[in-house]
């Protein structure tokens, strides 16, 4: 039993047609077809139900796909392990990272990672959302949240403190908001869906209910819409400081009230094994985020 063979079929289980794995592994779909044919002519069972629209596993399939999701995984390890720290790390490192994020601390980091790991390949997905991580063929996804999923396997890279602000020139027509409440009478840019924002008083949460006429699906709608004088975001540090710096936004002081603190995290599809090119991926990241001035989490 070839092991490239069980490769294409894990990664066909979890993309869900052998096309899109074929693109996952940089091969032929023909070349992909072979493949899981000769494990199936080498197990003597059928493992999948393909037709030109769709792909399920059979009950043989569903049977056999822990079994192969560990001897690929087995391999990688060994390979890994196997690996000199001479070499670097290797292989296609596939990413999530929300689009505000990538484009300013990820994407920058991309040409020396590239240039100090020549077997490396690195495909950057932009996403606010989180992603299914196995069904997508995702290596890792940084998000910035509360995660609420208990089922993911997730580290804490760093503290991100957010701060309220405005174009001077909407504050100058609308007011600054001083109270908690005043907020309720302004323009304030949420994320789509978000209802409310959390501000802590003395340590305490206040959930401040939004009067929006205005949501964004990614937090660079929101950004680009308060550089223009729309109104209040509650943006990361890291995304306004080059703007508060230049004057282009103010932030907003509420007296004994400040926005809650998120966190940065690394968050991975399994406990078993972090492979070389997400170790070296996320020391750089680490290096990236204490040059920009964020604390790492305390161990």
């Amino acid at each position: 039993m070839n092991t490239n063979d069980v490769l294409v079929f894990t990664t066909a289980a979890s993309a869900g047609s052998l096309s899109e794995a074929a693109r996952r592994l940089g091969l032929a779909p023909m070349v992909a077809t072979r493949r899981l044919a000769s494990l199936e002519t080498a197990l003597g069972v059928r493992l999948m139900h393909r037709t030109t629209r769709s792909l399920s596993l059979t009950p043989e399939g569903q049977t056999f796909l822990p079994f192969a999701l560990a001897l690929v995984e087995n391999e990688e390890e060994a390979r890994a392990r196997l690996r000199t720290e001479g070499k670097g790390a290797a292989g296609l490192l596939r990413v999530s990272v929300p689009v505000a994020f990538g484009l300013k601390l990820v994407a920058p980091l991309v040409p020396r990672l590239l240039a100090e790991n020549q077997d490396l390949r690195i495909s950057l997905e932009l996403n606010d959302g989180l992603p299914d991580l196995v069904s997508a063929g995702i290596d890792l996804a940084i998000r910035i949240a509360r995660l609420k999923d208990s089922s993911l396997v997730a580290q804490k890279l760093a503290t991100n403190p957010r701060t309220l602000v405005a174009a001077p020139g909407y504050l100058g027509r609308q007011g600054v908001p001083m109270r908690i409440e005043d907020l309720m009478q302004h323009e304030c840019l949420p994320m789509s869906g978000v209802t409310h924002w959390t501000l802590l008083t003395a340590g305490v949460e206040t959930h401040v209910r939004l009067n929006s006429r205005f949501s964004s699906s990614s937090i660079e709608g929101c950004h680009a819409t308060c550089l223009a004088g729309g109104g209040i975001a509650l943006l990361s540090d890291w995304n306004v400081n080059d703007d508060l710096k230049a004057g282009r936004l103010v932030r907003i002081e509420i007296p004994d009230v400040e926005p809650e603190t998120t966190a940065i995290w690394a968050v991975y599809p399994t406990t078993k094994l972090v492979l070389p090119k997400v170790r070296v991926f996320i020391s750089s990241l680490r290096t990236a985020l204490t040059i920009t001035g964020l604390d790492e989490p305390t161990v």
